[in-house]
């Protein structure tokens, strides 16, 4: 039994400057709505564990499964009798704009929970990360680089 939820947003940002706030994961926490608490035990590549407390949710572990820069990157994590994977993606548009899309999919007796009660939620929450990551990749454009 699997669920998945999906969403999709197109922003007006660099493609380079939104990739540094994704990978930011201690900063999400800062510009992302969805997001309580983050962390990642080192370098932003496959098989770096990370653990997010999204709002009105657990805390959960999760590796990173995939990585290519400025693109794509993805996670799993356990739950109990299955999992989720989420699949990231960031494609440059003419214009000055960014396609990003997440793709979630839930597996195991779980399911119906999501269904039910987080995956509508979640989904909400996806197209508000999306306002904000182009929001934080604006004000951190306009920040100057120290010297």
């Amino acid at each position: 039994m699997t669920y998945t939820i999906e969403a999709e947003s197109t922003v007006t940002a660099d493609l380079q400057a939104l990739w540094q706030v994704v990978v930011d994961v201690p900063g999400w926490p800062g510009w992302d709505p969805h997001e309580q608490a983050a962390r990642l035990d080192g370098a932003f590549e496959v098989g770096c564990r990370g653990w997010s407390k999204p709002a009105g949710g657990p805390g959960t572990e999760w590796t990173i499964t995939d990585v290519v820069p400025a693109a794509r990157w993805a996670s799993a994590c356990a739950l109990p009798g299955g999992g989720i994977t989420g699949v990231n993606t960031f494609d440059q548009l003419p214009g000055g704009r960014v396609r990003c899309s997440k793709v979630m999919t839930v597996s195991g007796p779980l399911v119906p929970l999501f269904r039910l009660w987080f995956g509508p939620r979640i989904r909400r929450d996806m197209l508000r990360t999306f306002a904000a990551l182009e929001a934080e990749t604006a004000r951190r454009s306009r920040i100057p680089a120290m010297e």
